[in-house]
């Protein structure tokens, strides 16, 4: 069978997706356990394993790493403001809890640093592995937490095979959604598990980009840009209080 979506036509199901998802989260605060809502959780749940393996390929495809880490290093900072004013937070972290405190666009630039730590030869391994460590367990606060870093790094270390990236990704999915069960929302934890959801769509990457090569800013543009709508709203609404659990 002809394999017929292109990265552009993933990334445009993953930021339909997303959008359904922070609707979703706008119109039906605080994850509530009613169907539409749920529902429309579910289609969320497309966006992060296509972020996450573009994220793995751009790594591989880059032709200059640093530029490829300031540029997600930029978008992590403004997406943070961005992401705060959506949804209520407050823009210094840990001031009213530990998770979802920033959003899932640091642990993609933390994988990309990781990634690159990973290929670079230093005189101190021990020194290598302890910043490592360190920078993966950075990303605990964000959205997606740790496991958005290191689904990312299995996805890049199994390329070209779409099942063990999937198995994975999977595993360390099983894992996030264990701890939301347990310790955030379980109706939270189960939805997450329908990121396999995905596998199908990904088994139709044909591995071209597409001829509309501005679509790359327009994804980086996107993410801010319709939080910032989802705050204006939010506020309007509901006054200026938080729609996360």
């Amino acid at each position: 069978m002809e394999k017929r979506l292109n990265s552009n036509h993933l990334k445009i199901i993953a930021i339909i997706a997303m959008t359904i998802d922070h609707v979703a989260d706008l119109f039906y605060p605080s994850f509530p356990a009613q169907p539409f809502p749920i529902i429309l959780h579910i289609i969320g749940r497309l966006t992060a394993p296509i972020m996450w393996f573009f994220i793995a390929e751009g790594y591989h495809y880059t032709h200059n790493i640093k530029k490829y880490l300031l540029r997600l290093g930029i978008f992590a900072i403004v997406s943070h403001f961005a992401y705060c004013f959506a949804f209520g937070m407050k823009f210094v972290p840990f001031e009213t809890d530990i998770f979802n405190q920033t959003s899932v666009m640091y642990p993609l630039f933390i994988a990309v640093l990781v990634l690159w730590l990973q290929d670079t030869e230093f005189k101190y391994k021990i020194l290598k592995h302890i910043l490592i460590f360190v920078l993966v367990w950075s990303a605990f606060p964000a959205d997606w937490s740790c496991i958005a870093v290191l689904a990312i790094l299995g996805i890049y270390r199994n390329r070209g095979d779409l099942k063990k990236q999937t198995i994975i990704m999977m595993l360390w999915v099983l894992l996030y959604a264990a701890v939301s069960f347990f310790f955030v929302n379980k109706i939270y934890g189960i939805v997450e598990l329908f990121v396999i959801l995905v596998y199908p769509f990904m088994k139709q990457y044909n591995g071209q980009r597409g001829k509309a090569k501005w679509l790359k800013w327009f994804f980086y543009i996107y993410y801010p840009a319709h939080l910032v709508v989802i705050g204006i709203i939010r506020i309007a609404m509901y006054g200026d209080v938080s729609i996360l659990f």
